[in-house]
């Protein structure tokens, strides 16, 4: 069966019906245990949602005396090359970002307004974004460990983009789905998206029939044996 035709039916249907928790469970029992991201990335706003197709991007510490005694063209550029992964942001994706030590912002609120003005779904950080209020004003879902103001300018830079990256052990390729909420952020492989979304949406309607019927006075043991959820 199948719920959707397209990223963007799929996207709006996670909204409205499904949570992280429950789509974590559903690749618990697909054998994938380790699609969270640390717990320490959580929204700037409780109620931000962001679900879209990973825009991989790897920054790394890179000093300012690294920078001018470098050859490499990439390290002699203010940001590297974050204002090029930045534009190349397409509708419903994620900027996700990791590589650097947690010392600086790797967001902030000027590149939320560029990332809005592309329809980008949101910004995931492995460290601290900036521009609290902005972004919070902007209404951008970016979830990050928090507000902290320290410029990423002299102190890092970003390297690539579109390819693979990890962060603690869990593994992110450029078009996975990334869904987050105030319970943390899940890592869907490609690979497994419609199964993983099918089984979700599937048990969400299903749980959806077993709160009727406990609200009606059914027991629970009743009910488990019934709709095997609970």
């Amino acid at each position: 069966m199948t719920f959707w035709k397209n990223d963007k039916e799929l996207f709006s249907i996670a909204k409205k019906e499904l949570f992280v928790a429950l789509v974590g469970d559903i690749l618990d029992t697909m054998g994938l245990q380790n699609q969270f991201l640390p717990p320490n990335i959580k929204p700037l706003q409780h109620d931000f949602i962001v679900i879209g197709r990973a825009m991989t991007v790897v920054e790394a510490d890179v000093s300012e005396k690294q920078s001018s005694e470098s050859n490499d063209p990439i390290l002699k550029k203010p940001f590297g090359i974050m204002f090029e992964a930045l534009d190349d942001l397409k509708e419903d994706e994620v900027y996700i970002c990791s590589g650097s030590s947690p010392t600086y912002a790797l967001w902030g609120g000027l590149m939320s307004t560029r990332a809005i003005k592309l329809k980008s779904a949101g910004a995931v950080l492995h460290g601290w974004s900036r521009d609290t209020n902005e972004i919070l004003n902007l209404n951008f879902p970016t979830f990050s460990f928090g507000g902290f103001a320290q410029d990423q300018g002299p102190r890092g830079k970003v390297l690539n983009y579109r390819v693979p990256i990890e962060i603690e052990g869990v593994n992110i390729n450029p078009g996975d789905i990334i869904y987050g909420d105030r319970d943390g952020v899940l890592v869907v492989p490609k690979s497994v998206v419609n199964k993983a979304f099918t089984g979700a949406i599937e048990k969400a309607r299903g749980e959806q029939m077993v709160k009727k019927a406990l609200e009606d006075g059914m027991s629970t043991v009743d009910a488990f044996d019934k709709f095997g959820i609970m």
